[in-house]
């Protein structure tokens, strides 16, 4: 019998593997002048940076084991969490630094400060043919503080969308009612992604990594049905009525 107790005890313990979003900010040179902007950022749209977790991808720096650690230090000062890092020498990682993680293109939210055109990636292989375009239907409201993240095509909510709610899409974005929270299209580099909405009230909208905050936007368009595509580097709304 207390075989059979031990097994029923193991049994209890289980290893999940799960997905989380975070937020990708790539730090350039100089340092200071890049934190000087992201401080910039902070004071137009804090909501975007203070409060989602965030992974710093370091393929445009080559910092050591402390000057990582000031850099993170920097950003928690100003509420930004740094919850790991991407392309970083193993080497310089240790104690005070965040560990290392992987990712692959699209999973999470990357942000270009810079609003400049990114290198030609090199030629990816040919995907395998698809049946048909992937569509995600939400047919309820979403809640504030619920996120829909579907990476591999369109997203279609039959209601509104509530303040501090996300969707993010790796292609366009459709909603048939009030939009308030935030909305990233294109999440997998799809730059002809658009975003749609019956009545706009967004607290952001973003394709490709390129975003618009609510007070960038033009205040004639609030709340009025609108569309919302990518132009070049700039996010650009316009009315569907």
């Amino acid at each position: 019998m207390a075989v059979t107790s031990a097994a029923q005890a193991g049994q209890s313990t289980r290893f999940v593997c799960r997905s989380y979003m975070a937020m990708v900010l790539t730090p350039k040179p100089p340092i200071v002048e890049w934190v000087a902007e992201i401080e910039q950022k902070i004071k137009s749209a804090a909501h975007l940076f203070i409060g989602p977790p965030v992974v710093l991808d370091l393929a445009a720096v080559k910092l050591s084991q402390s000057a990582i650690a000031h850099l993170v230090a920097q950003l928690e000062e100003r509420g930004v969490r740094v919850m790991g890092l991407e392309n970083a020498d193993a080497a310089s990682t240790g104690t005070g630094v965040p560990p290392l993680v992987r990712s692959s293109r699209g999973i999470g939210a990357s942000v270009d400060l810079a609003q400049s055109p990114s290198p030609s990636p090199a030629p990816a292989p040919a995907p395998e043919p698809r049946r048909g375009v992937a569509t995600l239907l939400v047919d309820k409201p979403v809640r504030s503080g619920q996120t829909i993240f579907f990476p591999d095509g369109d997203v279609t909510v039959l209601g509104s969308v509530g303040s501090g709610a996300e969707l993010i899409a790796g292609g366009s974005i459709h909603v048939y009612g009030t939009l308030r929270g935030r909305v990233m299209a294109g999440s997998n580099g799809n730059t002809r992604a658009r975003i749609f909405c019956s009545k706009a009230e967004a607290e952001l909208l973003a394709i490709d990594g390129h975003y618009l905050t609510a007070d960038m936007m033009d205040k004639g368009l609030r709340d009025r049905a609108v569309q919302a595509w990518l132009d070049g580097n700039a996010v650009r709304v316009a009315a569907l009525d």
